[in-house]
């Protein structure tokens, strides 16, 4: 596959507008505060009747850092009072109890920690973390257990810590490696330390370790990301993840503190994700959905050639769960056609803790509809193809009828060679991967709501 069908500029451009992630769908937008604690657990029971045991995915929100990074848009708390994990802990363990006691059918069989910036906790605090999940939580035997870590706050001895509490996978925010982008982010921090951190867990059998990259920051040129590039591939992660950065100052304060001309333009911008896609492609790297890299052996690309690729709210993945549970500040929860979201305000979700046990403010019930456009979606943003015939089977309808204005919509992708359809098939064509979002949002039905106007970032 020729590196360059990605990158018609013309093209890129003509569509590069705001759209969702689709980490899900329908995306957290369209959640509603109508739903409650009491439909959560309905909905827990109804789906909980099966008698063999279930696999379950746990997400756990840490919201605290160190220092604030200005170009991040995560929900996150900048302390330098580590006391304050200890008070959040002491809520976590209670909402942890509570949750356990209505998943006693499940097994969990992936754990991630998130943020803010996980690392923030201590050993002591991770290791107490970790037993109250297995006190209420039943855990298979080989877990999945990976967490975020930023690397300025931490010892080398804190992938020891690690492992000696139970984690096998790491994810490490490296974003730039310039000196000068890092300070204008206000995140400088060492290569050579995060080399160290990498050796280190491969020393101790870390199933997989992922560097996060971002393009698009103030000050990157041409030059300096290949130089970034050029160091990430001696450090010889498994997987890189290549975002684009999402400059939206109306809705990230943080943001405001990077100034508009210090960012590359456009055009420059396209040559920073053409230069990371073809770098990581030929460095031997296999081009994973939109913005994941892995190597050949990885589990993320054997999914991909199998066509067993899935997405949730971090991102690909291999394995599918219909049972993710978020835990703690902001989380979310997806449990088959349901999902729900705890409160975004630290005070709130103490409050709410306290009183109920539950933070959970918002959600959503999919009706049929919302089902069959997310079976669509999911399969366009991992596999880039669909099979009418499956869609319709699984659903009970004649999917050219059902998706006609969709099909219609498609018709401008098609004539600019993005998109090939027939009687049996949609496919995305190799051209047209960067504009899945595009393509994926003319199946979608709630983009029409108020809720959603200006609130996506561009795709490119």
């Amino acid at each position: 596959m020729a590196d360059l069908e990605y990158f018609d500029k013309k093209v890129l451009n003509k569509y590069n507008t705001a759209g969702p992630r689709y980490t899900s769908y329908p995306t957290a937008l369209s959640f509603h505060d109508e739903f409650t604690d009491a439909d959560f657990e309905f909905q827990i029971k109804q789906k909980s009747n099966s008698k063999s045991a279930q696999h379950l995915s746990l997400y756990l929100h840490i919201p605290f850092c160190h220092s604030l990074c200005y170009y991040c848009g995560c929900n996150k708390i900048v302390t330098r009072h580590e006391d304050k994990a200890d008070k959040y802990l002491e809520f976590l363990f209670k909402e942890i109890s509570h949750r356990g006691a209505q998943f006693t059918n499940y097994k969990v069989s992936q754990l991630h920690l998130g943020g803010g910036t996980p690392s923030f906790l201590d050993k002591q605090q991770l290791a107490r973390l970790m037993a109250h999940l297995q006190h209420n939580f039943r855990f298979n035997a080989d877990v999945e257990a990976s967490i975020e870590i930023d690397p300025r706050e931490i010892k080398l001895s804190y992938i020891d810590d690690l492992a000696d509490v139970g984690f096998n996978r790491l994810s490490i925010g490296v974003q730039d490696t310039n000196r000068q982008v890092q300070e204008k982010i206000n995140r400088v921090q060492s290569t050579e330390f995060i080399t160290a951190l990498v050796t280190r867990a491969k020393e101790f059998g870390f199933a997989s370790i992922n560097l996060d990259l971002i393009y698009g920051l103030p000050m990157q040129t041409f030059d300096t990301f290949l130089t970034t590039l050029q160091k990430v591939i001696e450090i010889d992660p498994d997987r890189i993840s290549l975002f684009s950065y999402a400059h939206m100052p109306q809705q990230f304060p943080a943001q405001r503190k990077i100034k508009d001309e210090w960012l590359p333009n456009a055009h420059a911008k396209f040559d920073l994700l053409r230069l990371g896609i073809e770098f990581l492609t030929k460095a031997g790297y296999v081009f994973i959905g939109m913005d994941h890299f892995a190597k050949p052996n990885d589990e993320l690309s054997k999914a991909l050639k199998a066509g067993h690729l899935h997405r949730n709210f971090q991102g690909y993945t291999p394995k599918q769960h219909n049972a993710l549970l978020g835990l703690g500040v902001s989380s979310i929860s997806s449990i088959e056609n349901m999902y729900a979201q705890n409160s975004k305000d630290l005070k709130t979700y103490y409050e709410a803790i306290e009183n109920k046990q539950s933070a959970l403010v918002k959600g959503l019930v999919l009706n049929v509809d919302d089902e069959a456009r997310r079976a669509v979606i999911h399969s366009l943003m991992c596999n880039f193809q669909l099979s009418k015939k499956e869609i319709s089977e699984q659903f009970g309808i004649n999917f050219d009828d059902y998706f006609a204005k969709s099909i219609a919509d498609l018709s401008g992708f098609e004539l600019d060679g993005l998109v090939s359809m027939n009687d049996t098939h949609i496919r995305i064509a190799d051209r047209g991967r960067l504009l899945v979002r595009n393509i994926c949002m003319s199946f979608d039905q709630h983009l029409s709501q108020p809720t959603h106007n200006m609130r996506y970032s561009r795709v490119i």
